[in-house]
């Protein structure tokens, strides 16, 4: 199995757990928790920024000092409706209590003190389509780059229809050379419907250095170190994927494969 494709290693609790140590690279973490109502999860933010992804369920939060009540309201993450967010900044904790079954996303990345707890979303958040034919998709963006909530993290999620592309045309981010290019590494946490089907993500670079093309399943985290990065679903298997980036700074820009330039 590739070394960028990572499979849950459990199918309630913790079930991911992403450091820049354990990827080998330097700024974006990812963990997932999948509890039952009643069951708890925390953490110390430590250095990094946290943004808290209520993927699916509900639960009640308590971050940075502070009661924020109950977060979340779709109970299927094919309902597609905004998510509800909780954004906690570095040297502070957090805790969850699930009020019913839920997904939880810690997206993490190096933290500066520049932005208050706050939550995020749903207001705010709408639903965008993105691309043409079957390179059409639609976007929930968390905190892109338009959004002045943190001071690293850049998150999105992503629905992608059977039978399409997304993530494409492909292009990478991998050079510190803006206003051109953006150094973000990233990861795509993975969801399908049905949860039995399956999509696939390449991972590659113009001089075929890196270059891994790797089956997808329900809730697998695919790592992107450096390379384009386009993702595939079979007809009959819709794609969900929530993007977690940073870099040494917070700002999105991309150069297209050479292959897809007329595409751009």
């Amino acid at each position: 199995m590739s070394r960028l494709l990572r499979r849950p290693f459990g199918g309630h609790g913790k079930i991911h757990q992403i450091t820049p140590a354990d990827a080998g690279w330097r700024y974006v973490g990812f963990s997932l928790y999948r509890l039952r109502p009643g069951e708890s999860a925390g953490e110390a933010t430590g250095g990094n920024e946290v943004i808290l992804v209520m993927v699916e369920g509900k639960a009640s939060f308590h971050a940075a000092g502070r009661d924020w009540g109950i977060l979340g309201e779709r109970m299927d993450v094919f309902e597609k409706t905004p998510p509800h967010c909780l954004y906690v900044p570095n040297d502070a904790e957090w805790r969850a209590v699930a009020r019913s079954d839920c997904t939880i996303a810690v997206c993490a990345a190096p933290g500066r003190g520049g932005h208050d707890a706050r939550r995020i979303g749903p207001d705010g958040i709408s639903l965008t389509g993105r691309g043409e034919g079957t390179n059409t998709r639609f976007i929930n963006n968390i905190a892109m780059e338009a959004e002045d909530y943190c001071d690293s993290l850049l998150v999105t999620e992503v629905f992608t229809p059977a039978g399409h592309w997304s993530s494409y045309p492909s292009h990478r981010h991998d050079e510190d050379d803006f206003p051109r290019i953006t150094y973000l590494e990233e990861t795509y946490y993975h969801r399908l419907r049905p949860a039995d089907g399956w999509a696939v993500q390449r991972v590659y670079t113009d001089d075929g250095s890196l270059d891994e093309v790797m089956p997808v399943r329900d809730h697998d985290v695919v790592l992107v170190p450096r390379g384009h990065h386009p993702c595939g679903a079979p007809y009959g298997f819709e794609l969900y994927y929530l993007n977690v980036m940073a870099g040494p700074r917070r700002n999105w820009r991309f150069v297209p494969a050479p292959e897809v330039e007329q595409l751009i």
